[in-house]
């Protein structure tokens, strides 16, 4: 059976090359909205955190209807951390829509998310996007996405994908570069012509392969995915197994079965072969689950995702304003948010350590787990993280650790500091090229050397440079790289910072704080430019006397404090301390807050250094 009244798509792009805006314009010209609703912006970014970052963080699921054929699209994230998100979408859909920048072209994630379409065989439409730019390239970008096709040996059919220039903010589409389209059409008819229907047989028995998983507290998880044969219906008897047999086959019942009308899930009773559903009732099941009729029990193979190259240490909060802020502040409230994650990301892996306050957290990148302390910092959790780690490999008994790629854009007059800064991180020159006025270089770093490289790289690009960086594999290890050249200023005791003891402060270094701020003894407070670490008392006050000096009233000047956001803290943080995390704060403290006992395991450790062999 083929289901011609359906077309199952995902758009895929690199980040910040227009996808979710793209679908806005396909959501609004289908008819999906009313003439006069009132439609925010990026519509799919529903998440409070892809509103503010401008960006997507979670693959989401929207539905239109185009000449009586239900199109359900799938918007992916572009930012390289939630690949894992981009991995196992592709599993839903029949084919994609590949985005590309009209002025830079495909980049290191573009090429990342089309490698798996093309591994998973599914047919490619090429948009080329932001057509309407100033700088767009639009005689070169052609060439650009064949090499691209050709260097991952693409099929002769994927290689003869058709390629439509569009505007996702006017919501125009053409297949003329240089003519204007006045609306979507060509690229909806070309997802009919070109995205096979979705093939199965519905009288066979039931195969339901769970791409994605949500949540909800009020019907516990949901699973959302493709049938592959079959039909489906509310109250049905189910089985609920594994390919890779990581659990028991167990039987189970549909209680609710839902599928997706433009942004909203509709309740339906029943649900065809190619149809993506939404299934709620069933405890325990997992991304990578197959829902099966019970008399033929025939798991489906699940796609490999990447494995993560980072981790941190999450733990319990136990400085003096430990429990001040924060409604969740136990090691088993912690324990049982990090675990609830790893039912919808299925690229993170969370571990208990030897003790149980703490946990090992294991991500794709800096971002992805970044994202994941800003949302349970809004979700009322008080914890403290450790500086990231990158997690190496023995391969053939020598140490490999992860090398990303980085691609960086950036004015010609900013290459030597950049090139000298890549240097230092043991970074490998791979590609330069000339870019309208600018400059494109790529580069194979050490991951670890990209640690707290983002914020001094938009300082040296004067906030005109572009980067961004994708896994790209391991190779042996690349000797030590000096992470911070910086040392620390230190609380010198607990108290409230005031602007005396801040002025004589600030001769020693960068503050993070102002007056009138709570601090404690171990508290980082700034960034001295030595490389030891500075304490200073910034809760001392002037000494009172009955006589006055000329001059001795002037008004003290401080300089606005660095307010460090929390990618900027996780960055800064070295091995020997940690961030702490409140819903109200974030505060950088040394993991040994008394200044003694600091004192006494640095000259220990000294003390071992310089031990003979």
């Amino acid at each position: 059976m083929v289901r011609e009244d359906l077309r199952n798509v995902a758009i895929i792009a690199h980040v910040d090359h227009g996808k979710t805006t793209l679908v806005d314009e396909m959501l609004k010209q289908s008819g999906t909205f009313r003439e006069n609703q009132v439609v925010e912006e990026r519509v799919m970014d529903s998440g409070d955190l892809e509103r503010e970052r401008g960006i997507t963080i979670l693959a989401k699921n929207t539905s239109i209807h185009y000449n009586g054929v239900k199109i359900n699209v799938v918007d992916t994230p572009g930012h390289a951390d939630f690949g894992g998100e981009v991995e196992r979408v592709l599993k839903m859909v029949n084919g994609v829509i590949l985005l590309v920048d009209a002025a830079e072209g495909p980049m290191p994630q573009t090429r990342f998310v089309l490698q798996k379409a093309l591994d998973l065989g599914h047919p490619v439409i090429v948009v080329v996007n932001k057509i309407d730019r100033p700088d767009a390239r639009l005689n070169e970008i052609g060439d650009e996405i064949l090499e691209l096709l050709l260097d991952l040996d693409a099929s002769e059919e994927q290689l003869d994908s058709p390629m439509i220039f569009c505007s996702g903010r006017e919501g125009t589409a053409s297949f003329d570069p240089y003519q204007r389209g006045g609306d979507l059409k060509p690229l909806f008819d070309t997802i009919l012509d070109h995205i096979p229907a979705p093939e199965g047989d519905e009288n066979a028995p039931l195969q339901v392969l769970v791409s994605s998983i949500d949540y909800n507290d009020y019907v516990g998880r949901i699973g959302i995915g493709r049938i592959e044969r079959g039909k489906i219906h509310v109250n049905d008897d189910i089985v609920v197994c594994d390919y890779h047999n990581q659990k028991q086959p167990y039987k189970s019942k549909v209680v609710s079965l839902y599928q997706i009308e433009g942004l909203t899930r509709v309740p339906c009773d029943e649900a065809s072969v190619g149809d993506i559903v939404c299934i709620s009732g069933i405890t325990g099941i997992t991304i990578g689950d197959t829902i099966c009729a019970p008399d033929t029990v025939e798991p489906l193979s699940f796609v490999k995702i990447s494995e993560p190259t980072v981790e941190m240490t999450f733990c319990v909060n136990d400085s003096p304003f430990a429990g001040k802020e924060g409604k969740f502040v136990t090691s088993r409230q912690l324990r049982e948010r990090l675990y609830k994650e790893l039912m919808k990301d299925v690229s993170l892996q969370v571990s208990d350590t030897d003790t149980t306050d703490k946990f090992n957290v294991r991500g794709r990148g800096e971002m992805h787990l970044s994202i994941l302390i800003e949302t349970m910092r809004r979700e009322g959790y008080e914890f403290a993280v450790s500086t990231p780690r990158v997690l190496y490999k023995t391969i053939d008994g020598k140490l490999q650790e992860p090398i990303e790629l980085v691609s960086i854009d950036l004015p010609e007059d900013c290459v030597g500091t950049v090139m000298s800064a890549m240097g230092t991180r043991k970074g490998e020159l791979v590609k330069m090229a000339p870019f309208n006025s600018r400059m494109r270089l790529e580069f194979l770093v050490p991951a670890r050397g990209l640690f707290g490289y983002r914020n001094e790289f938009l300082t040296e690009t004067r906030g005109e440079g572009i980067m961004s960086s994708i896994f790209d594999s391991y190779q042996p290890y690349k000797g030590d790289i000096q992470r911070r050249s910086s040392g620390s200023l230190i609380s010198y005791e607990t108290g409230v910072s005031v602007t005396y003891g801040l002025y004589n402060a600030q001769e020693r270094g960068q503050l993070f704080i102002g007056a009138g701020v709570p601090v404690y003894e171990g508290m980082v407070i700034g960034e001295s430019p030595k490389t030891e670490d500075i304490v200073v008392n910034i809760c001392k006050t002037k000494h009172l006397t009955n006589t006055r000096a000329s001059g001795s009233d002037d008004a003290l000047r401080l300089t606005p404090p660095k307010r460090m956001s929390l990618e900027a803290s996780i960055e800064f943080i070295k091995d020997d301390e940690l961030l702490e995390v409140t819903p109200k704060s974030i505060r950088i403290r040394k993991k040994i807050l008394s200044n003694d006992l600091r004192m006494k395991d640095r000259f220990r450790k000294l003390k071992e250094d310089t031990k003979p062999e």
